[in-house]
Formats: structure tokens, sequence, C-alpha cells
């Protein structure tokens, strides 16, 4: 009698959470993906790699590891191609009112952007009804929740999406927004990066864009955590980049990773109208073919050491006798 009380709550939760006109929430719990599987009303995907997703994963989640999100290895943050990102969102069965939940592990912050680039990605192309599962697979499993090893094959969609670019800035964008004022440049990585202290691999320069503030997405997390603050916490550290009310904010990392979080903490969670995500960042930012402006640079001869160091680790190998 319990279990199918049980199964009717979860049953009618998922025809609310389902239902024509309510808005999906960006984040849902264990539960409330739960009660969209027990309605049959969801297509859940996996940002994973493919390896993890094999082993286990949220049953009927198809797979869509994250690099199939991101650009090329030389500059990981660009936005792939319209028809490879149509060739992607057909395969996962999508269409723009397709109820849609991203799954991500679980493990850290870093990880939790994984799945905020995919929504970004997935909310520019045109996807309406579109939540993460806040927590990952981690939060599912420690939930008593099911899981699966059968991968799962969602019905092909034809859907022909189109890219708004509400949401993005591109280099140009960025470069006019500098020092005019209207725009809050949030660099959104670790403080060392911001500082120039330590760069990506693929970046050809350290440091930020001048006149950022530097606010690490991790901040957003419980600690050591892939949970969200609540809401009040949320706003809070937002609010350290101070923009004024309307302002353009421009979030950036090195590869639009951690960045995507902060876009997403901004405009899905808190509701702020005017944030977009530079998805190329610092790396992209850094191989424009005439040098643009950079602040926290290192010195020259910091860089030259820096640029030795990394090609030495790289080419050189010593063996002990």
């Amino acid at each position: 009698m319990r279990r199918s009380i049980k199964i009717l709550l979860l049953w009618l939760g998922g025809l609310l959470l389902a239902a024509p006109g309510w808005a999906a929430p960006p984040l849902v719990s264990p539960a409330e993906l739960q009660a969209l599987r027990a309605a049959g009303q969801v297509r859940i995907i996996d940002t994973r790699e493919e390896a993890a997703y094999a082993l286990q994963h949220v049953p009927d989640a198809v797979s869509a590891p994250y690099g199939r999100w991101r650009g090329p290895a030389t500059n990981p943050g660009l936005v792939p191609p319209l028809p490879e990102l149509t060739a992607l969102v057909q395969s996962l069965g999508l269409t723009p009112e397709q109820r849609t939940v991203l799954v991500y592990t679980g493990t850290d912050s870093s990880d939790f952007a994984t799945a905020a680039r995919a929504y970004w990605t997935l909310k520019s192309l045109g996807v309406r009804e579109l939540s993460i599962l806040n927590g990952g697979l981690n939060a599912w499993r420690a939930a008593g929740l099911p899981v699966s090893n059968q991968p799962a094959v969602a019905p092909r969609s034809a859907w022909q999406p189109r890219f708004n670019p509400q949401w993005l800035a591109t280099r140009s964008e960025v470069r006019q927004l500098l020092g005019n004022g209207q725009a809050v440049l949030v660099d959104s990585r670790p403080a060392p990066f911001f500082q120039g202290k330590v760069g990506h691999d693929a970046a050809k320069a350290r440091g930020t864009l001048p006149g950022a503030v530097n606010l690490d997405s991790d901040l957003y997390f419980e600690l050591g955590s892939a949970v969200l603050l609540d809401k009040a916490s949320l706003a809070a550290e937002a609010d350290a980049a101070h923009a004024a009310p309307g302002q353009t904010v421009v979030t950036f990392c090195n590869a639009g990773h951690w960045s995507a979080t902060d876009w997403f903490v901004r405009s899905e969670l808190l509701g702020e109208k005017n944030v977009k995500l530079y998805p190329g960042s610092i790396i992209d930012w850094s191989q424009a073919p005439e040098p643009l402006p950079m602040a926290n640079e290192p010195p020259r001869l910091d860089k030259l050491r820096h640029m030795l160091a990394t090609w030495a680790q790289r080419n050189l190998t010593f063996k002990t006798p």
C-alpha cells in the first residue's frame, strides 16, 4: 500500500513538473528527476565521459560527453559549428519543447561546470524546458535511487536549431566593452590564474582582461561539494562583482568552463537579465591575430622562464641511471 502511494505521488509530481505552461526550474533534485522519469516526460542527458557512463548512469539517460559541447583542443572554449550541434541534438532526440535534464558526476564545482556549459549551449539553441540535476549522479545515488549500465538510445529528432547569440559575448564584443563602463567583466577562475601566476597551456598569455573582477565560481558551492548554495547565499557571492542594476555582466575563464557556472547562477538562478558568456575566454583572447591588452600579465622575463619551463616539461625526459 505504501509503495503504491509513493509511486502515485511520484507520478503526480512528474505531471506537475512537466505540465504545459510551467517553466522548468533550472535545478532539480534527485526526487524531482525521479518523478519526471516516472511520468515518462523527460530526456536525461549524461555529460560524463563514455567510460564513466558505461559503468553506471541514471536509467534512461543518453550519453553526450562534455567534449561534444566544446571546440578543438587548441581553443576548447569555442562553440562547435552549428551543423555539429544540430547532429548532436538530433541524436539525443531533442526538440525545443522536450523536457531535458542534464546530469554530471557530482564531485566538485568544476565538474558542475560541464553541465552548466551544456545547459548554456542548449538554451542558446532553443531548448526551453531545461534543468540540471543538482548534485549530479552522486546525489542521485546518495538518495538511494537506481542506476543502470545499459546504454539508452533516444529516438532521433528532425529539429533544425538556430543559435541565439543573446547570451554570447564574442572577442570583438568584449574588446568594445573594455573601459566603457557598460559592462562588468567577471573572471571566474581561481585567483592564481587571475593574478597571472599560472596559465592554461593553450593560452598564449597569462593574466586577465583589463578591469575584470575576480570571482572564483567555486564560491557558489557548499565547501568541497558539487551542490550549489541556497539562493540568498548565491546572491551574496554574486554581489561581490558590484554590477549595477541592468548593467551587462560578461563571465569568462580560460575556456568558457568555470564561467559557464557563473553565467548559470546569475542568469538562471538569480534572474539577472543581461548576463553573457565569453566562451572562448582567455585562450581565445590570447590567440587573437593582433595582441590584445591584458592585465596582471607577468613581466617579460617571467614569461620567458615560464615558456622555457613548459617546453622542458613537454620535451625533456630525464632517466635515472
